[in-house]
């Protein structure tokens, strides 16, 4: 019976790339605006080509060289090593064109949701939101069509690890680069632009502003459909290694059970956009949240009839509900403490009129105090996970949170999408009251950001909870005793890694955006005519320093967190590797909540005096939360977002290389 249900794993996801290209279609053919709007666009997105391309060609090679180390140091009775490579490099390029696709459909629809924001607000969200769901629905097709196929042709759930493996490493240097390109320019532009010329955000006279463009896609579009690529197929399939440990407890259904619970996830993600619908009048956030909503309500009766009629222990049930839950929790403590109309931001913009510094405290104080709930509700979701299904329904749990994945990455690719519209509005000079309704479309979208960046976080917890104890399944340990030197030692260097990985970003993100600075205040400095509107600045400039100082900035922390990794199993042994993925999990859950949280609620503390409080734009508190939202940049967009990646991948390697960590180590 289980050997027939995995025939409608990758029906399922050709199904959801079928509808993404049908939304495709309907984005299309929407009008593209007048001609400088169209050149406008075109800059954009020849600048997000160009940064995808260079990307993607240092990708391919360390991709290439991954794929034949596997092949080579994997060889049986550990794992088929050529199933591996196979399976890494169809995981690599499927995530690879989840974000490439993705980001295309971005750069067409920035512009036609401009010039539908031109008629009213519900013709500009429709076209928004649907761009953002042929990024979604793309997202979990490719995924679970993948690992259908891999899973139905191989039969065997430790050799899909490679799948995940390529769609994690590559979600890596995608998220860090993306991060990096995309705060670059956002930093430089605002710092110049904002606080030494006092022009507005998007003003074309800015050499950095179409750089600042191209970053909402190459990082918050391609980027964070990577990173949630990464996280929901690392999820189903440590809950399938689970599951096939546990098949003598659930029966030979247990192993395929978390792609069967994926594809309902889809089906409800589909359904669930029909649910996404605003009036002229309406509030776009909130119809992104009542599509979430349904979302998880479809998903859950789905779920339930899956696990009815297949005669399932309804704890496991029990424990998806668990996740579920947990993960729309998450993604509301999220936004009460980043929302514009929530106190902790309106309390950071009201610190900003003593300084700069207040409000950077400030808003760095509420990103603190915001991680304890999200932690608790992790803490709970996977005590009520265990509790009706042991380890497995931690595995379960983390599918749970993760399977409306396809609405979760709609909501957020509407957010650049909204956003680019926003500055092609006011690049174009299409009047303020376009440009007010381009503002309502973008501030859902910081909204919508901020929740699912809080969704990915908490998801993220509980797939790596759940990779650790697939590896430990792997290496059939039964407990890590942290009296053990070898263990402890471990786990103090995985606390570590997530603090000295975030540094290594931010400081990439700081000597890229010097360089920016330079170029723009060269420009300004330079070039006659800039400010009067009779010469262009040197965009293309701009774009070039974030495109190469990216790619030069993501390698060293990419490479590092794999290397680490394999340092750790090869001196320290397979005990000590464990307690390094414990540490990473424990220091990478707080780092990335307080990042995200903090981040967010600085930048909507600048957009809450745009609002007119405080004495609005221009006056000396603005300028004061401009530094704030500078420095919640990098937290929010940059490093948070690649350590849920981070600790996805260290679990991966050491789950891949674990055989080989158990047959030889220096010490352990």
């Amino acid at each position: 019976m289980a050997a027939n249900l995995i025939v409608f794993v990758p029906l399922a996801g050709l199904a959801s790339i079928a509808i993404a290209l049908v939304l495709y279609g309907y984005v299309i053919k929407r009008d593209p605006g007048t001609e400088k709007m169209q050149q406008i666009a075109a800059a954009i997105k020849e600048g997000a080509h160009a940064f995808l391309q260079r990307q993607y060609q240092t990708l391919a090679i360390f991709g290439a060289i991954m794929a034949l180390l596997l092949f080579i140091f994997l060889p049986k009775p550990f794992f088929n090593g050529a199933h591996l490579a196979m399976a890494y490099v169809i995981g690599a390029t499927c995530s690879g064109m989840a974000g490439y696709f993705g980001m295309e459909v971005a750069v067409r629809a920035n512009v036609r949701t401009a010039q539908a924001a031109r008629n009213d607000l519900t013709k500009g969200f429709s076209v928004a939101f649907y761009a953002g769901g042929v990024m979604g629905l793309l997202t979990v097709g490719l995924a679970l069509f993948g690992m259908g196929v891999l899973y139905y042709v191989l039969g065997d759930p430790e050799a899909i690890l490679g799948y995940s493996f390529g769609a994690s490493s590559i979600a890596l240097f995608a998220k860090a680069g993306g991060g990096i390109y995309t705060k670059t320019a956002d930093i430089s532009a605002d710092l110049v632009g904002k606080v030494e010329i006092g022009i507005p955000e998007d003003d074309p006279r800015n050499p950095a502003v179409i750089a600042d463009n191209v970053g909402d896609n190459v990082g918050d579009v391609a980027g964070m459909g990577a990173d949630l690529f990464d996280s929901y197929v690392a999820s189903i399939v440590a809950a399938m290694i689970l599951g096939a440990a546990a098949q003598h407890f659930y029966g030979g259904i247990a192993a395929i059970l978390p792609m069967l619970y994926a594809a309902a996830g889809i089906m409800a993600s589909i359904v669930g956009m029909f649910f996404v619908r605003v009036g002229e009048r309406g509030n776009p956030g909130a119809s992104l949240n009542r599509g979430t909503y349904a979302t998880t309500a479809i998903f859950a009766a789905l779920t339930f009839l899956i696990t009815y009629m297949n005669d399932v222990d309804m704890g496991i049930w029990y424990a998806t509900m668990a996740g579920l839950v947990s993960g729309v929790i998450i993604g509301l403590i999220s936004d009460y403490y980043t929302s514009i109309d929530r106190p902790p931001a309106q309390r950071t913009a009201e610190a900003a009129q003593t300084g700069a510094a207040i409000s950077v405290i400030t808003g760095l104080s509420y990103g603190f105090l915001s991680v304890l709930l999200p932690l608790i509700g992790i803490a709970i979701a996977s005590i009520v996970a265990y509790a009706f299904a042991g380890l497995y329904g931690i595995g379960i749990a983390a599918v749970g949170m993760l399977s409306i994945t396809g609405m979760i990455v709609s909501a957020d690719a509407y957010g650049p999408i909204s956003d680019n519209a926003k500055g092609i509005a006011e690049q174009s000079g299409l009047g303020e009251e376009v440009i007010a309704v381009a503002d309502k479309l973008d501030a859902a979208g910081n909204t919508a950001k901020a929740i699912t960046k809080g969704f990915a976080i908490g998801a993220a917890g509980l797939t790596v909870i759940a990779l650790l104890a697939a590896y430990a399944e792997i290496v059939d340990i039964q407990v890590f005793n942290l009296m053990d030197p070898f263990v402890l030692a471990g786990a103090l260097i995985g606390i570590a890694m997530p603090p000295v990985f975030s540094a290594m970003i931010m400081l990439g993100v700081g000597r890229n955006a010097h360089r920016m600075i330079e170029e723009i205040r060269r420009q300004f400095n330079t070039i006659p005519g800039i400010m009067e509107g009779k010469n262009k600045p040197d965009y293309a400039k701009c774009v070039d320093i974030a495109t190469k100082g990216a790619i030069r900035e993501l390698i060293p922390p990419s490479l590092l967190t794999i290397i680490m990794t394999l340092g750790v199993g090869f001196v320290l042994g397979k005990n000590a590797l464990g307690g390094y993925l414990a540490g990473s999990i424990f220091t990478g859950l707080v780092f990335a909540l307080f990042m995200a949280n903090g981040g967010g609620l600085l930048d909507n503390a600048k957009k809450y005096i745009e609002e007119g409080h405080y004495g609005g734009k221009g006056s000396d508190a603005h300028k004061n939360a401009v530094v704030g939202d500078t420095v919640g940049d990098p937290l929010k967009d940059s490093a948070g977002p690649s350590l849920n990646t981070m600790i996805t991948v260290m679990s991966l390697v050491a789950s891949i290389f674990a055989p080989l960590f158990a047959l030889f180590s220096l010490l352990g």
